[in-house]
C-alpha cells in the first residue's frame, strides 16, 4: 500500500468525520433548529436524537477498526442516511442537498480506501 492511500482515506475519512460532529453536534445543541428541518423534510423529530448518537457510534466503529463487522455495517448505515437525506431535500425542493452529496461522496471515498488499505494487509499476511 503507498502513502496516497492512505492520504486519500485520512483526508476523506477526516473531512465526513468533522461534517458527522457538526451535524450530532446540531442535533444535540441546536434541536429547535433541527426539528424544523426535520418536520419540513417530512421525518418524525423523536429520531434526532437516536440518529445523533448513530452517527457517533458510526464514526468510533470507522476510526477504532475494533470490528470489520461493525465498520462495514457503519459505512452501509451512512451511505443510507445519506442517500434518503439527498432523496428528502430534492423532494422537498429546499435545494440544500448538496451538503449531504458531499457527506455520501466523502464516505463512499472513505470505504473505498479503507478497502485498499485492509486487503494490503491481508494480502501481507
Amino acid at each position: 500500500m503507498d502513502k496516497r492511500t492512505k492520504i486519500i482515506y485520512r483526508v476523506a475519512t477526516g473531512l465526513f468525520t468533522l461534517l458527522m460532529l457538526m451535524g450530532s453536534g446540531m442535533y444535540f445543541f441546536n434541536h429547535e433548529m433541527v426539528a424544523e428541518m426535520f418536520t419540513k423534510l417530512g421525518y418524525p423529530t423523536y429520531l434526532i436524537y437516536p440518529l445523533a448518537v448513530a452517527k457517533l457510534l458510526g464514526l468510533t466503529a470507522i476510526w477504532t477498526n475494533k470490528s470489520e463487522m461493525l465498520k462495514e455495517w457503519a459505512y452501509a448505515g451512512f451511505v443510507f442516511t445519506f442517500i434518503l437525506a439527498i432523496s428528502a431535500h430534492i423532494n422537498v425542493g429546499d435545494g440544500e442537498f448538496i451538503p449531504a452529496t458531499f457527506a455520501l461522496t466523502m464516505v463512499l471515498i472513505s470505504y473505498i480506501y479503507d478497502r485498499k488499505i485492509y486487503r494490503s494487509h491481508e494480502n501481507v499476511a
